[in-house]
């Protein structure tokens, strides 16, 4: 029997341009397939390091909270779960991103073609659905220097496009500690998208609160998106996509080694100074995407958001009394929006050639505050409670990005894809708040690079391909980066320079019966890194660290062994150094990056018929990571199992039920879920939950 293995995930217009075009003919049906419209092309013939996680694979048995629970597939990505939700989840890809004490760092994250990812490189992972994920694609090496500044990697999100007929499906889990996530989507179309005035549609909302594995982490949030297509004609289509999001969330904070070894569920600092965050973010988009010819097509994409964000932090009064200190409460109001356009053109020019040009802009206001986070009581400082100002600026940030890719068809086995992109990037602080001994502050700085990429692809047969490619990237420090001078001052922090690197691989994509096994074997060598200088009580400084060196490899396996027996596997070796000293005391020369773990594992069994019975297992090996420059302290290896099982059963045409219960941390293991790079009390790590259990249910029902 023949198994057809296909990953639709529809790329939007923004990750156009690093996909090669070969004939959609050409895709062999056994051939996990990543589609970008309207060309198609498998995931074995990128001429990259590319790995797709499908959005039912990311559902089944999981609670669909976090994006931690289903992407250890992807080898070379670092997920982890600071067990803090008003932090957001700790991610890298390569080691870019290690550093971020919150939120993503170094990585482009896109949604439906919406960057998640701020001008300056900061995003969150917070806006994404897990219920409505169509596919994500994650992209490593050269060529995520085609996506502009902050680009050690890109995530890509599709949401699911609706088709008859027309489905509404209620979810919900129960799991330890009192999390609860329940939701609501619909998903259907009118006509089959090929006929002017066809429509499509997918909505979906969820609710999620938790008491939190660790005191003081209890969290609520509140998520909805919406994808809504109209075909205008026979040439060109109109999407419109809405999200919002809406987070209350306790922050527990880092504990020291001593803290974490007597009771990994403690919040000291939580409990005194009742840290916490609350985010809103809403967003619209639309996408415009018409076919100009037989060999030309125009996409556009604009999108506009807003983003507020109150966070309390644990500083204590003294810092705060001096006069240049901002204070323990941040309050930002951000407003972004951009758009990108481009077009494509497949031709001849001696040999098949497809070229793809384009300009990308960006931009986002903020509104940044600082206040006291305490008021007194007779003298006394009643902390978690907005005291005076400390703090006020309007910071402006936006890019220009010029792009162009091409992809050359030289023989029957040899392909060339090259592309550059010139990014501008500029940066606008107007301070507010003066005062004696905090001066005027304001600044203006800007940062500008050509970043190439080129790929060579030999088909040695059908279902073999050998690639090597090379590229430049840079990474400027973000609005947070600038935010604090490492030497207590005022003022932003306008002495850090942004990073470059340039990243070279050589890799292998193998068809093996139902499966593809690829590997790949990198080194990205960095000038000027941005790294951690210090971080207390919420407040973290960077400074440049010179060079640093990255090499490593990657291997991953995902097989099918008959109709329904699944295996995925990824192995990664990273090792990550200073080439030059970054300690003010002491020789890092050769020491290990903080934050990155050399080793890294992953590997699952399952059986997953469509009806009936289905169980599997999972195990994920993370080895130590170093939590300072000086590598005097680590958080150590471990390795955790899972297991599940449930049974999935119709009845009549129209119901279909799932019904799953799941087991993480089956040993019971303690362990560090993530570290704070450059604590600088030394309250580094974020514990992990022992032993916990869940279950779920879905129930489906399709209108006929």
């Amino acid at each position: 029997m023949k198994i057809k293995i296909v990953r639709r995930a529809l790329l939007p217009a923004v990750l156009f341009p690093l996909l090669p075009v070969p004939d959609a003919a050409a895709a062999d049906e056994q051939t996990m397939v990543v589609s970008a419209t309207p060309q198609t092309v498998s995931e074995l013939d990128t001429p990259s390091a590319v790995s797709v996680v499908n959005g039912e694979d990311m559902r089944q048995a999981t609670p669909r909270v976090n994006l931690s629970e289903s992407l250890g597939t992807v080898p070379g990505l670092q997920v982890q779960n600071r067990q803090n939700y008003a932090q957001d989840l700790q991610l890298s890809i390569r080691g870019f991103g290690s550093r971020s004490t919150f939120g993503v760092r170094g990585i482009r994250i896109y949604v439906d073609g919406i960057p998640a990812t701020m001008p300056d490189g900061q995003g969150q992972t917070s806006n994404i659905d897990i219920s409505s994920v169509d596919s994500i694609e994650v992209l490593r090496g050269p060529f995520s220097a085609l996506y502009g500044n902050a680009s050690g990697g890109v995530m890509n999100v599709t949401t699911e496009t609706g088709q008859q007929p027309t489905t509404i499906e209620a979810s919900s889990y129960y799991g330890s500690y009192g999390s609860w996530r329940y939701g609501l989507k619909a998903t259907g179309a009118v006509g089959d998208g090929t006929h002017a005035g066809d429509v499509d549609y997918t909505v979906s909302t969820t609710r999620f609160t938790t008491n939190g594995y660790r005191d003081h982490s209890g969290a609520r949030k509140n998520l909805a998106n919406a994808k809504l297509g109209v075909r205008i004609d026979d040439v060109s289509k109109l999407t419109l996509l809405l999200n919002s999001v809406d987070i209350k969330a306790n922050d527990p904070g880092g504990l020291s080694y001593s803290e974490w070894r007597a009771d990994p569920q403690q919040s000291p600092r939580g409990d005194q100074y009742n840290t916490r965050k609350d985010l809103k973010q809403s967003q619209a988009g639309l996408r415009y995407e018409r076919q100009l010819s037989a060999n030309d097509d125009l996409s556009v994409m604009m999108y506009a958001g807003e983003r507020q964000t109150t966070q309390y932090q644990s500083i204590p009064m003294g810092p705060q009394l001096n006069p240049a200190h901002s204070g323990g409460v941040i309050d930002l109001d951000r407003h972004y929006q951009g758009i990108d356009t481009r077009w494509t053109h497949r031709g001849e020019l001696l040999v098949p050639v497809t070229f793809t040009t384009g300009l990308d802009y960006e931009n986002m206001s903020e509104k940044r505050k600082g206040y006291q986070n305490f008021v007194l009581d007779n003298g006394v400082p009643d902390y978690g409670e907005q005291g005076a100002l400390r703090r006020n600026e309007r910071n402006l940030m936006w890019n220009v990005d010029p792009y162009l890719q091409t992809q050359w068809q030289l023989t029957q086995k040899l392909s060339l894809d090259a592309g550059v992109r010139y990014s501008s990037v500029w940066f606008d602080s107007n301070d507010y708040y003066i005062a004696p001994k905090n001066p005027d502050d304001s600044g203006d700085a800007s940062y500008h690079k050509w970043l190439p990429a080129a790929s060579l692809k030999y088909a040695l047969t059908e279902a073999w391909n050998l690639y090597a490619s090379a590229g430049r990237g840079f990474e400027t420090p973000t609005i947070n980066e600038l935010s604090y001078r490492p030497d207590n001052q005022s003022g932003l922090n306008f002495g850090l320079q942004p990073s470059t690197n340039e990243t070279v691989e050589v890799g292998s994509k193998a068809r093996i019966g139902n499966g593809l096994l690829t590997a790949a074997l990198f080194q990205t060598d960095t000038d000027n890194e941005i790294v951690v200088d210090s971080s207390s009580g919420g407040r973290t400084s960077y400074k440049n660290a010179g060079k640093t060196r990255r090499q490593g490899a990657e291997l991953s396996l995902d097989q099918q062994f008959g109709e329904n027996w699944k295996l995925k596997a990824a192995w990664t070796w990273l090792d990550a150094t200073y080439r030059t000293n970054v300690c003010d005391d002491a020789s890092c020369n050769g020491n290990r990056i903080p934050g990155i773990a050399r080793n890294m594992g992953y590997a699952s069994f399952g059986y997953q018929p469509e009806l009936g019975w289905y169980a599997g297992s999972d195990i994920r090996y993370l080895s130590d990571i170093m939590a300072n420059d000086e590598n005097t302290a680590k958080a150590p290896s471990w390795t955790v199992v899972g297991l599940n099982t449930g049974y999935k059963f119709e009845f009549s045409e129209r119901w279909k039920v799932d019904v799953f219960g799941r087991i993480d941390n089956l040993f019971d293991r303690e362990y560090v879920g993530s570290v704070i790079v450059n604590e600088s009390n030394g309250r580094y790590y974020e514990p992990a939950p022992g032993r916990n259990y869940g279950m779920g249910i879905s129930v489906a029902y399709q209108f006929q």
